[in-house]
């Protein structure tokens, strides 16, 4: 994971996504799911190009079972953005780049 993806766990979701000054991109994701790492690599790009305007997260389904639940997360890849500790928007599956720009254009 790049230096620009954070971790997020059950226990810090609280204040690292709803809390956080910046939008937040969410994703929820698992080591075994192939269409998460599929867009992995995209993800991480848009950190990049996002830094200081975005936060973006990823969170893993098998170890930290509360917040997809608590969201009603029922297929991965989930991309969820945040605004102001709201949800704004989500996309459930792997789309492109240009979906998830799409996106995270709702927030900014």
């Amino acid at each position: 994971m790049s230096e620009n993806v954070i971790e997020v766990a059950d226990s810090s979701f609280d204040a690292m996504i709803l809390k956080s000054e910046l939008p937040a991109l969410l994703d929820f994701w698992a080591p075994w799911c192939g269409p998460c790492k599929a867009i992995s690599p995209t993800v991480e790009q848009l950190a990049a190009e996002y830094k200081g305007k975005l936060r973006v997260a990823k969170i893993n389904v098998d170890d930290n079972p509360a917040t997809p639940s608590n969201f009603g997360v029922r297929g991965i890849p989930t991309l969820i953005l945040f605004k102001g500790g709201k949800e704004v928007d989500r996309i459930v599956g792997a789309v492109s780049k240009s979906n998830m720009i799409s996106l995270i254009g709702k927030a900014l």
